[in-house]
């Protein structure tokens, strides 16, 4: 059986719930460039390989890339952000539009639009060259009232934190949807959880979660981990996506584990993104948590036989 038939869903009726949902993702943006090319051989002025570029791609990365998610899923995405006033914003914006997605990005002169650009060669990533910058304090009080504005015309928000200075106002934000009855979820950066309080679910991954709860060395000690974490910081759920050990989901109820349904692993880039970005969508559908659950792992099992920052298409998850 399919893992739609397994949850007993009519992909007709969810197709129809998934087009009605809106979604608000507020975050870190970022244009993600890629270029590909061959290497045949080593620079004479450093031992380093020269790649002769033939082609080069575009796509919207980081929060930008979770309403890409949604947006692929048949839902309705709006994203607010920061981003400079230059080039790479005009074509991160370009290709936002392109996908249906709402944009409202506030534009600072002050700063560049961050960008990640990687060189790609048989496959494989040569590197990865970042331009960035923090957005000023004024342009982040101007999305502050955005969002305060509009946070009631949609069913979720999602927060996005890369840990590049657009959440700066996050406490704010999930007081404010909160006060709307919006669940607000958030995939976390750093080790200080605490200005997450209050939210309805977090999204670390593995990496991120030894990072702030430290160690262990089993399920038990796992679980006491993260139930301490999710009631110390008053949150509704826990989810802690385990790479190749699938995901595990801590409520008040116990914890859920469902393993990863991957079944090429080609590149995990972007994969948290497609799984908060699912979650988000299929709650503001008005489906249960577990369920929710067991459509971003699936989504996320597609993303990761893909290169670079993909996406789930509704079709695609569909047919699993």
């Amino acid at each position: 059986m399919g893992v739609m038939q397994d949850l007993g869903l009519n992909a007709a009726m969810l197709a129809e719930k998934l087009a009605a949902a809106r979604v608000l993702v507020v975050g870190d943006v970022m244009l993600d460039r890629y270029w590909f090319g061959d290497v045949s051989r080593i620079s004479p002025e450093a031992p380093v390989p020269v790649a002769k570029i033939a082609r080069s791609e575009e796509r919207a990365g980081g929060a930008a890339n979770v309403a890409r998610n949604i947006a692929g899923l048949g839902g309705k995405a709006s994203i607010l952000s920061v981003v400079g006033d230059d080039e790479a914003a005009n074509a991160l914006e370009a290709l936002l539009v392109r996908d249906g997605i709402a944009t409202s990005l506030k534009r600072d002169a002050n700063i560049s639009t961050t960008v990640k650009l990687r060189v790609v060669a048989r496959q494989q990533q040569l590197i990865r060259l970042d331009f960035e910058d923090a957005p000023s304090h004024e342009i982040l009080a101007d999305k502050l009232q955005e969002f305060a504005d509009i946070v009631g015309e949609h069913d979720v928000v999602i927060l996005s934190d890369y840990g590049k200075g657009g959440l700066t106002h996050v406490e704010e934000m999930i007081r404010l949807a909160r006060a709307a009855g919006k669940p607000v979820l958030i995939d976390p950066k750093g080790d200080d959880y605490s200005k997450y309080a209050g939210a309805t679910l977090l999204t670390p991954n593995r990496s991120e979660f030894r990072q702030v709860a430290g160690s262990w060395r089993d399920e038990d000690t796992l679980t006491r981990k993260a139930q301490d974490l999710r009631e110390e910081l008053n949150l509704d759920a826990l989810l802690v996506t385990r790479s190749e050990e699938g995901m595990t989901l801590f409520r008040a109820e116990g914890a859920l584990h469902q393993p990863t349904l991957a079944r090429e692993v080609y590149d995990v880039s972007g994969a948290g993104d497609t799984v908060i970005g699912t979650l988000g969508l299929a709650l503001a559908a008005g489906l249960t948590l577990p369920v929710a659950m067991s459509l971003a792992n699936a989504a996320a099992g597609v993303v990761v036989g893909k290169l670079g920052t993909a996406v789930c298409t509704q079709q695609e998850l569909l047919a699993l």
